[in-house]
């Protein structure tokens, strides 16, 4: 039973992690893509990902009165707030 947990514990590291290390590289290429004066890529990008987890949202047929997925709430807060900026 211990074995079974350690591994569960491991496996749980190694997903925080890469999570870590994906968010990580993705705010550096947004930096990086601000500071030569190519925001209107992550705003693209940014618009095509929300749009594509609202498809996804509606494809899976989600009841009425049940909010949007995690990953579509992200991206919409993410755009707004670059477009506030």
């Amino acid at each position: 039973m211990e074995t079974v947990l350690d591994l569960l514990l491991i496996r749980f590291g190694l997903i925080a992690a890469g999570l870590v290390v994906l968010g990580l590289v993705l705010f550096a290429v947004v930096v990086s893509l601000r500071r030569r004066g190519k925001g209107h890529h992550v705003t693209t990008a940014a618009r095509f990902a929300t749009r594509v987890l609202d498809e996804r949202d509606t494809r899976r047929g989600t009841r009425r009165g049940t909010r949007p997925g995690l990953g579509s709430r992200v991206a919409r807060e993410a755009l707004d707030r670059f477009e506030d900026r």
